[in-house]
């Protein structure tokens, strides 16, 4: 049984202003794991006027002294990883070989992604006959979300330490444990008092608190875009910068050729993996119609052989994080059924002796891109098959959405992927299985603003001056 019930200000671990706390449920057995403690906008007074007094030295530090931090951070992660990924399992339920392997590995990348960038970043440079530089925009409050607790959380602290800011973490409730460890290493690293604070809680009481703040010069939300929405609106009186990056409904391109039946089961169990709780996901997965008997088939194989269970088991799949997320994915799947969708694999309901714990169907639509199960983001492992007449049919559905934060094709020729993925209005496409720790992620539309990972996630962070003549 875990139990967290200090929060980390000024280089201390210190107990809460006002006492308060909540469980925390183990998605797999509905067991309590744990305890937090919750803060308050006073916990966040407290944080954010540490976070002031260090931006004034951490703010002029040198890249030597800025590089010598990110160094020791990453020595105390890289002892730390395994217990990392254990946490992850245990707070959302994320497969043991999943949660100690990609969940680890992206936190672990967007750290040395970080020193990478650090070594070379020209923080001043020349625009004509004048000089340009680069300066941290001062104290920031990152929030994230549950799903990929590392990943999201790693890829906001780094390049705003990198970049010379200093920082309010505040963790998903859902998803704590490893936010805590995480605050752990980075205090173990001997960060200076200030510089990096953590307060857990709930998002509407912390998250507000930051947005409002007047000594708060950013926040950087991933989450959903209806409390992204909030945040904006929060943080608009203070004209604080806002980077968001939130929902999404993902189009997967397969080609129409050799390899189209292995690129959809490709594409279908890739949804799958994380309990599809991505907001990237390749959701809608675009099939030629020629040739949809054929997909069908590969979809379905592809669904039925995903394996469900215990986390600490050989299964590919977990249970979702909680049970008001597996509510809203069966009321998802009820729509489907209900807009007359064909369900061709899983459907609604835990799978087969699986009584206890958050577990839900993979599951598989055909049908249209006008239908709910196609506009709205469901946030767990229901994929919709749609058929398209030609590639541009293909890209014309693609961009008919929402939102645009992430992009699939699949196919033989790479330069044909290319010339599909240029034409598709999203912030990130990936072709074939491409990964770059160096490439841009966010998105156009509702899926939210700026940009993070590699280069350019340090640009959130920075202002940029101008000095002439």
């Amino acid at each position: 049984m875990r139990e967290y019930l200090k929060f980390y200000i000024d280089g201390q671990w210190v107990a809460p202003v006002t006492p308060r706390t909540a469980e925390v449920i183990n998605p797999a057995t509905e067991a309590v794991s744990g305890t937090i403690s919750l803060g308050s906008p006073a916990d966040v007074d407290k944080a954010v006027a540490a976070a002031r007094r260090a931006f004034a030295a951490w703010g002029e530090a040198s890249v030597k002294e800025r590089l010598d931090l990110l160094e020791a951070i990453q020595a105390q992660y890289l002892k730390r990883e395994r217990e990392l990924g254990e946490a992850v399992t245990e707070e959302m339920g994320a497969p043991l070989s999943l949660g100690t392997g990609f969940h680890t590995l992206l936190g672990k990348g967007h750290l040395q992604t970080a020193i990478e960038v650090l070594r070379e970043f020209p923080f001043e440079r020349k625009a004509g006959t004048s000089i340009v530089r680069y300066e941290p925009i001062g104290v920031c409050g990152l929030i994230t979300p549950w799903n990929w607790p590392m990943n999201q959380t790693c890829v906001k602290i780094f390049p705003a330490l990198a970049s010379g800011c200093t920082m309010i973490l505040k963790p998903p409730q859902l998803a704590p444990y490893s936010a805590q460890i995480l605050a752990e290493i980075i205090a173990d690293a001997g960060t200076p008092a200030g510089v990096f604070n953590m307060i857990q809680g709930q998002g509407s009481v912390i998250g507000n608190a930051l947005s409002t703040h007047p000594d708060v010069d950013m926040i950087s939300f991933t989450g959903s875009e209806q409390v992204g929405v909030q945040i904006q609106k929060d943080a608009a009186d203070t004209v604080k910068r806002v980077g968001l990056e939130l929902g999404g409904k993902s189009a997967w391109i397969v080609l129409d050729d050799a390899a189209m039946a292995g690129n959809v089961a490709g594409a279908t169990a890739g949804m799958m993996g994380n309990s599809g709780q991505t907001c990237s996901a390749g959701s809608r997965l675009l099939v030629p119609r020629a040739r949809l008997d054929e997909a069908v088939k590969a979809a379905a194989d592809a669904c039925n052989a995903v394996t469900v269970g215990d986390p600490q088991g050989d299964f590919a799949m977990g249970p979702v994080v909680s049970k008001g997320q597996f509510n809203i994915i069966q009321d998802y799947i009820r729509k489907g059924l209900d807009e007359g969708a064909q369900l061709i694999a899983g459907g609604p309901g835990r799978p087969e002796g699986l009584d206890k714990g958050w577990y839900v169907r993979p599951t598989v639509f055909v049908g249209t891109n006008a239908m709910v199960i196609s506009r709205e983001e469901i946030f767990g492992p229901v994929l919709v098959v749609i058929p398209y007449d030609d590639i541009d049919d293909a890209i014309a559905i693609a961009n008919d959405s929402d939102f645009g934060l992430g992009g699939y094709v699949s196919g033989v020729d790479a330069d044909e992927c290319r010339r599909v993925a240029r034409k598709l209005r999203t912030g990130a496409i990936w072709i074939n299985g491409g990964f770059d720790f160096h490439a841009p992620f966010g998105g156009y539309k509702r899926s939210g603003n700026g940009r993070e990972w590699g280069e350019y996630g340090f640009h959130e962070y920075l202002e940029i001056k101008a000095i002439i003549g």
